[in-house]
């Protein structure tokens, strides 16, 4: 099994056609959050529209840039992420979208509580699963994957203690751009692919009951950004 996930993608998709054959290749594809740029179910169908030119099994959830009806569309498609979680070959993906609260009051922001709720009320319907895969669009706090240019530390504390206390083999994030790379808590491989116009993806591979994970930068063409 294959899968290919980004996020922030913030209403900029030109760049899908130099992924296109990872993604016509991949069993699932993860979208994290941020379709859109504090806009709503059009643009964020647009988004989804276009990636499902080359692949139409997405698994998706809003982010903090996306507006709550964002999330109603992903639910009416069957793709919610969002307090949900799906099993695909014994492997459980679930995911919280939003962020925890910023100074920048964007359109959807939960308190550390929900944060943690909402994860429970995913991992409950994938618990049984063999291999997990969480996707919180905000990182995990104190990481490597969550500081901003001024070096402060701005992830959630919630989702860090919940991948300490439940131990996903893997965690997928987005949220702060700038901090595109990859991590670890104890067992758990955590990633931020960055912003999808900088070209930043993760590719999970299953092969022999093993599941592994890489981040990685697709080539972009002269004049794109390759930069974080």
């Amino acid at each position: 099994m294959k899968i290919i996930a980004f996020g922030d993608i913030h209403e900029d998709s030109g760049n899908l056609r130099l992924l296109k054959n990872e993604l016509e290749g991949a069993d699932i594809v993860i979208v994290t959050g941020d379709l859109t740029n504090y806009n709503g179910k059009k643009e964020a169908e647009n988004v989804i529209e276009e990636i499902m030119k080359y692949n139409e099994n997405i698994l998706a959830q809003l982010g903090n840039l996306d507006q709550p009806e964002v999330n109603d569309y992903f639910d009416e498609k069957g793709i919610n992420l969002h307090r949900n979680g799906f099993i695909r070959d014994d492997i459980g993906i679930f995911g919280v979208g939003g962020s925890n609260p910023t100074p920048f009051n964007t359109p959807t922001e939960f308190s550390e509580d929900e944060i943690e709720a909402f994860l429970l009320e995913g991992l409950e319907k994938v618990r049984e699963a063999k291999f997990k895969i969480m996707v919180p669009h905000m990182p995990p706090k104190d990481t490597k994957i969550d500081v901003i240019t001024t070096g402060a530390h701005v992830g959630s504390q919630s989702v860090r203690d919940f991948i300490l206390r439940h131990k996903p083999d893997i965690a997928l994030s987005g949220h702060i751009h700038e901090a595109r790379g990859t991590d670890k808590l104890e067992d758990t491989l955590i990633f931020n692919a960055g912003m999808f116009r900088d070209g930043g993806y993760v590719e999970i591979t299953k092969k022999s009951e093993r599941l592994s994970a890489e981040l990685k930068v697709f080539p972009l063409k002269k004049g794109g950004l390759r930069g974080l």
